[in-house]
């Protein structure tokens, strides 16, 4: 099984939320975690994983033999993404735009573009007591985050429950992320932001046809949290668990620590949404 955590808007606990899960869910059954936020990628602060290897990740780029170029302009008209110019006597590539479809060699009359690799950035992996970790690094700068997480996800590991920890918001990384799952959990906060960032990542879920579920972060009752349960029944999409605002919590949140690891308090409230998880899953 698989089980993406995502977030509508950066900040409401998703990373937390994920780390939390996979901790105590490691109590029961074997777990693999992957980070694919590859731009930010923070899991391992709180679960230490020991990382032993590293390698590499690189997307192939369009190399464009100039003196057997007929400048044509076919190459440029093929590319979605503007990735090539072609002029009277050169021919322009922009390697932070291709995506690496390869098309421009294919079609190309000449037979004068080869693709050569670009590196975007590293796959590392590792483990976490019994915990199986995989994260991707994006290199500084780097545009293109899809490709590495197709990466991370290469990795899965199909006799375990892999737990996705996505990258926040609805963009293409957070659709390569959670592309696949089995489920998805939300996690927002009761804030307005948090609310409408919340409806388009269920939107989102809408158009991948994923089933999921929502979890509300620093729940402290009132007007915004009433809201946000309003909205999930009219999605008729469940709230899972609320998770209290905790001093403590956002304590131990700063020096690194997982509250599952800490306080048996957390530790049950996890293990509830595990059980959640796993017969929402059952039921549909």
């Amino acid at each position: 099984m698989i089980i993406a955590v995502a977030s509508g808007k950066g900040g409401t606990g998703k990373t937390t939320v994920a780390t939390n899960l996979a901790l105590v869910l490691a109590q029961e059954m074997k777990i693999q975690f992957l980070d694919c936020d590859v731009e930010e990628p923070n899991a391992h602060l709180f679960l230490k994983p020991e990382l032993k290897n590293s390698a590499p990740v690189s997307i192939p780029v369009p190399q464009v033999a100039q003196e057997r170029c007929s400048y044509c302009g076919l190459c440029a008209e093929v590319c979605a993404f503007n990735a090539i110019m072609v002029g009277k006597e050169a021919v322009l590539v922009f390697e932070q735009l291709c995506h690496g479809c390869g098309g421009c060699a294919y079609f190309c009359p000449e037979k004068a573009i080869r693709e050569v690799d670009r590196p975007i950035g590293i796959l590392e992996h590792g483990a976490a007591d019994s915990i199986s970790f995989v994260h991707g690094k994006l290199n500084p700068g780097e545009a293109l985050a899809p490709p590495l997480i197709k990466a991370v996800k290469e990795t899965i590991d199909p006799s375990s429950l892999t737990i996705i920890d996505a990258a926040p918001g609805s963009s293409c990384p957070v659709v390569e992320a959670i592309r696949g799952s089995d489920y998805c959990l939300l996690v927002t906060e009761p804030t307005p932001f948090g609310l409408n960032d919340l409806a388009i990542a269920v939107e989102l879920l809408k158009k991948l046809s994923l089933p999921g579920g929502v979890v509300i972060n620093r729940s402290m009752g009132g007007e915004g949290e009433a809201r946000i349960e309003s909205y999930c029944r009219r999605e008729e999409i469940p709230v899972l668990l609320k998770l209290p605002w905790d001093r403590e919590l956002a304590s131990l949140y700063a020096r690194g620590e997982p509250a599952a690891a800490h306080l048996p308090e957390w530790r049950s409230l996890f293990a509830g949404l595990g059980k959640r998880i796993l017969d929402e899953k059952e039921a549909r």
